[in-house]
Formats: structure tokens, sequence, C-alpha cells
């Protein structure tokens, strides 16, 4: 999850440099991401919707990069919607900003996808995000 903050800050250099570049989705999913959200939320904390740590907080161990994130791309579609980081602690706002990501940067709903970028971030390496991958997928079974 740490490397996440790094990659998010690159995605966002990329997408300044690269402007014409456009991602599919909305802050809406029709695709259920619950198994995939609960068994994260197992590994990330155990369901406990106080756990911090470090600069990881709340169910899903979000950063304070990844709320910016989330209200840059909310924003961008135009939305007027925002996250606070408190909304860290809130189990539903962090399953909202679960859905925001995944939208923005994985449209196709790939499930593995999903997983491995949670923990390495957007450019993840397989290998690196292997034992983690394998944890949330125990965990889906």
């Amino acid at each position: 999850m740490k490397k996440f903050a790094k990659i998010v800050l690159l995605s966002m250099m990329m997408m300044i440099f690269m402007p014409s570049v456009t991602f599919a989705g909305d802050e809406k999913s029709d695709y259920d991401w619950t198994p995939v959200i609960d068994a994260i939320i197992q590994v990330e904390s155990k369901g406990d919707p106080n756990a911090r740590s470090g600069i990881y907080c709340g169910v899903l161990q979000i950063s304070p990069v990844l709320v910016q994130e989330c209200n840059n791309i909310l924003k961008r579609r135009g939305s007027s919607k925002r996250f606070s980081l408190n909304d860290r602690f809130n189990v539903q706002k962090s399953k909202e900003m679960f859905v925001v990501i995944q939208s923005y940067y994985n449209p196709n709903n790939n499930v593995e996808r999903a997983i491995r970028m949670w923990q390495g971030g957007c450019n993840y390496k397989v290998r690196s995000t292997q034992r983690y991958y394998q944890k949330v997928m125990s965990y889906m079974r």
C-alpha cells in the first residue's frame, strides 16, 4: 500500500503531460465489488474501521494521497462530491473511494488488477504483489 502514494503521484504527473488520455468509468459502478472489497478489508484491517498504520487509516487502509486522488477524479468528472480524510474511518465511504479508484484506473473491472493495484499501485509488479494477491484471494474463496 505504501508504494501506492508514489504510483498515484506518478500517474497524476503522467495525466498532466498526457492530457489526451481518457479513462472510462463513473464513480458509480454496476460491477459488484463487494466480495473483493470484503476480502481486502480482512487483509488490511480485519474489519476495524479505526485501524491505523502510519498514514493509512480505516478498513481499507486509505492514505491521504488516495483521498486526494479520489477528489481529483470526481472533480474531473464534474461531480460536486468530495471525500475528507475523516471519511477513511467510515466503512461505506471507504468502499466508495475504492470504487472511484477502480472505475478510473481499472475500468474493465479486472479483479486481479484491482487487488494488485490496491497494494502495489497503478504500475504494480506481479512479483511484489503476489503474496498480497494470494491472501486476498484466500478470503474470497
